[in-house]
């Protein structure tokens, strides 16, 4: 397989909003590495035997559940510790292991700023491929400036999959995508932006970045936790319209 190369991304904090909830929370994060690019199509066909089109453009038309397990093939393909464990669909992710993983939104969101406060860590047209470019499809990797963590595409080209659960209370098990893609305008493509989509769901526009770090806290890390998922779960406020829990 081709190098999977992480940047290394010291302790340090980030302040996660909520739209809906009118919420913000800060997160305290330890040292963790993530992708300096994207996961890409060569990668992806390495790993899982298929076929490649264009080797260096974003792997993309990812499920989550597809990153997850392709995670967990990274990890043995490299003799590393498997990160997720499966029951048929349900995940349950070990925080314990060294192996590939998603990043969390709370990692994703920090690495992507790099310590720019705004929406965007410089020009976003130096910085991301989106719908201002006329592109109809991902892009190679690479082609715009990296912020100051050394990692590239972070915004625009694909919206990337992370670990956590979208909004639980409202959207079941749908998981967070992060980022912005190809065909996105300004407004979507800004690091604060979050949207998500239900496990199996895929598009041609969100792919994934891989991280690694493993932690001594079971079911909690990096501004994840079980419980954490548990309470949001608890409805809070007016369901949308046609909206019905999943009966547990």
């Amino acid at each position: 397989m081709s190098e999977l190369e992480l940047a290394r991304i010291p302790a340090g904090v980030v302040a996660l909003n909520d739209a809906r909830r009118k919420e913000q929370r800060v997160v305290e994060l330890e040292p963790f590495e993530i992708g300096v690019y994207p996961v890409t199509q060569e990668q992806l066909a390495d790993v899982l035997g298929i076929p490649v089109e264009h080797p260096r453009r974003p792997a993309s038309d990812l499920s989550w559940l597809r990153a997850v397990h392709f995670c967990n093939a990274a990890s043995d393909w490299e003799g590393l510790d498997r990160v997720y464990l499966f029951d048929g669909e349900e995940v349950t992710w070990d925080t314990t292991a060294d192996g590939y993983r998603l990043p969390t939104e709370a990692e994703w969101e920090f690495a992507c700023r790099a310590g720019s406060t705004g929406p965007h860590y410089a020009p976003l047209a130096d910085a991301a491929w989106t719908s201002a470019d006329g592109v109809s499809s991902p892009q190679d990797i690479g082609g715009k400036l990296p912020n100051l963590n050394g990692l590239f595409d972070t915004l625009g080209n694909v919206w990337e999959w992370c670990w956590d659960l979208l909004d639980p209370a409202r959207y079941d098990d749908y998981r967070v995508f992060r980022g912005g893609g190809f065909a996105d305008d300004a407004w979507s493509v800004r690091a604060s932006v979050r949207r998500g989509g239900a496990p199996r769901m895929h598009h041609d526009d969100v792919g994934l970045r891989l991280a690694r770090g493993a932690f001594d806290t079971p079911g909690q890390a990096q501004g994840w936790s079980a419980q954490g998922d548990r309470e949001r779960a608890v409805q809070d406020g007016p369901l949308p319209s046609g909206w019905t829990p999943r009966r547990r």
